[in-house]
């Protein structure tokens, strides 16, 4: 099981999440492009990190949206999208050259992941962005989704994506973030979502209903207070119950 967070969110004095304590805990890291979050510095530090903490790295792009982070919805065109992708996965790229490092993946941020989930169009543009960035890059998508039908017939590798610390809606959506319920923060609720994620293969819904959810990587939201002990606990859990924390790229070997 690979694990994921969103990272190099920060930009010029203002501080986004416990980047290095949480390149301990995870295999992939999600590292902005500059749309939603992160810059020019804090790209390159962050890929630098991530390679010496021996983590997969992946683009994490999102809309032009520094002010609302990336998760409010902008009427853009899916050819603006496909542009948007290139831009930002190919600036992120060349940090990793400088580094030596080989991108691993793709994942969508926000409300741009939302909407190649939701919306074929988008997910098409979405999918052809990142097969003309590179050949074996991964791309992270809701199971069943949009997105994940459109990778899988554009023959591109999908890994099936689950969130531990939010909830979901009965058709196997994330529950809108201005819903109370939407985070989840209690450790011990966290712990018996993963649990049947990672065991039963389903999540239970907000209506208390249980949907079918694969899933081949895990991710914990980088900016939350608690993330760092959320993973911790997580991880100890699952080496109890024999389940091996490996990066994407290899669970796809």
């Amino acid at each position: 099981m690979d694990l994921n967070a969103d990272l190099g969110e920060s930009f010029g004095a203002f501080q986004v999440g416990e980047d290095q304590l949480l390149l301990d805990c995870i295999t992939s890291a999600n590292i902005a492009c500059g749309f939603h979050g992160g810059d020019f510095n804090v790209m390159e530090q962050t890929v630098r990190l991530a390679k010496e903490r021996g983590v997969a790295v992946g683009a994490h792009p999102g809309l032009p949206d520094i002010m609302g982070f990336g998760r409010r919805v902008i009427d853009v065109t899916p050819e603006e999208v496909y542009r948007m992708l290139i831009y930002q996965i190919g600036a992120l790229n060349g940090f990793c050259k400088v580094h030596g490092v080989t991108m691993q993946h793709v994942k969508p941020h926000g409300a741009l992941y939302h909407m190649a989930n939701q919306r074929e169009d988008i997910a098409d543009e979405v999918v052809r962005a990142t097969k003309d960035s590179g050949d074996g890059l991964i791309l992270f998508a809701m199971s069943q989704s949009k997105l994940h039908h459109a990778a899988e017939k554009a023959g591109i590798t999908v890994a099936r994506e689950a969130f531990a610390d939010r909830t979901y809606t009965l058709n196997g959506e994330l529950t809108p973030r201005r819903e109370p319920s939407a985070v989840i923060k209690d450790r011990h609720q966290l712990l018996e979502h993963v649990e049947e994620l990672l065991v039963n293969g389903r999540v239970r819904a907000t209506d208390g209903t249980l949907v079918p959810m694969e899933v081949d990587t895990l991710c914990f939201h980088g900016d939350g207070e608690s993330a760092v002990p959320h993973i911790e606990m997580v991880i100890s859990w699952m080496k109890n119950q024999g389940i091996g924390v490996q990066k994407a790229g290899e669970c796809n070997e």
